[in-house]
């Protein structure tokens, strides 16, 4: 990210479906709940993305 934070996301297969983690260096002026919360969401939309295109 351009503040020096890293983000990685890291696709994986377990029986038959895609794993997908995602880990994040935290920012200092938000709650770590709460940013954990926002990279949810951005996730949720991309499976959203994704399952509609199949």
């Amino acid at each position: 990210m351009s503040d020096g934070r890293t983000v990685s996301t890291v696709f994986s297969e377990r029986d038959g479906k895609t794993i997908m983690s995602t880990t994040f260096d935290a920012e200092q002026m938000n709650d770590p709940e709460f940013q954990k919360q926002g990279w949810q969401a951005i996730l949720n939309n991309f499976v959203k993305h994704v399952e509609s295109t199949n």
